[in-house]
């Protein structure tokens, strides 16, 4: 499959404090791509520095072109949109005003499948519908979640990117989630994946990459380093943590090749 994504030795830095450090992945189509690892390990940083939010050096290309020169909005109007840590949500306005406020580049540009886009949103998260005229800032932490996973699909991506979608959220609320992101995969949308809880990211995805310290520590198909021994031991270990993650998965869909 051709490759989405294709980030080569990327560096970032915090004035002498290196944060990335020569980092290279890759997204194929039709995937769903995670990257694991403890706090503090450069996750979001990454995504940060792809989105085009943060300098950087180092090769970026997206669809086979480089974009380390395009600015965001120009990234997100070809396909690569992000959904950041803290969603990032307009909490005076209603469901529905931040949800049309994701086609925003695409009502700049004349499009007029808008409506329909909404209505698949709708679809496919009914109780957005249901409070499409409450304010954000009432919503529960999932259906936060689930309107800032909204908001990006109104921007019809190519490559959603997400960072700790199930944080602070209730295990079985996860466990909604990555059915969600799951789903997101079979509709076509090819998925990044920055994530903790090691376990739900590994279930859900292809492919793998283990970041430490600002660098890649392990990388391979998602099914081989969820029974390496390192990973196994360092992320999924006995311990709260464990008991968490797996009843945030109890039922989850199974992972698609």
């Amino acid at each position: 499959m051709a490759a989405l994504l294709d980030v080569r030795e990327l560096s970032v830095a915090y004035g002498k404090v290196e944060a990335v450090h020569k980092v290279s992945l890759t997204v194929t189509e039709g995937t769903i791509v995670s990257v694991i690892g403890p706090n503090g390990a450069g996750k979001t940083t990454l995504l940060a520095a792809i989105m085009g939010t943060l300098p950087a050096n180092g090769d970026v290309r997206y669809q086979d072109e480089p974009i380390g020169s395009l600015s965001v909005e120009q990234r997100v109007g070809g396909g690569l949109v992000l959904v950041p840590e803290k969603r990032d949500l307009f909490a005076s306005m209603t469901v529905s005003d931040n949800l049309e406020l994701g086609a925003f580049a695409r009502a700049r540009r004349g499009d007029r499948d808008i409506a329909r886009t909404l209505e698949e949103v709708y679809t496919r998260f009914p109780r957005l519908q249901e409070r499409r005229a409450q304010l954000a800032g009432t919503l529960s932490g999932g259906e936060r979640q689930m309107l800032a996973l909204g908001r990006a699909l109104m921007s019809k991506p190519k490559l959603l990117m997400l960072d700790e979608p199930s944080l602070g959220l209730a295990p079985l609320i996860v466990r909604e989630i990555f059915n969600i992101v799951s789903a997101l995969k079979a509709a076509g949308v090819s998925i990044l994946l920055v994530e903790q809880n090691a376990r739900a990211a590994l279930q859900v995805s292809d492919y793998g990459y283990v970041l430490e310290t600002g660098e890649l520590a392990l990388e391979g198909p998602s099914v081989e380093l969820a029974s390496n021994p390192k990973v196994a031991a360092t992320y999924l270990g006995q311990g709260a943590g464990e008991s968490a993650s797996r009843n945030a998965l109890d039922g989850a869909p199974p992972r698609a090749g």
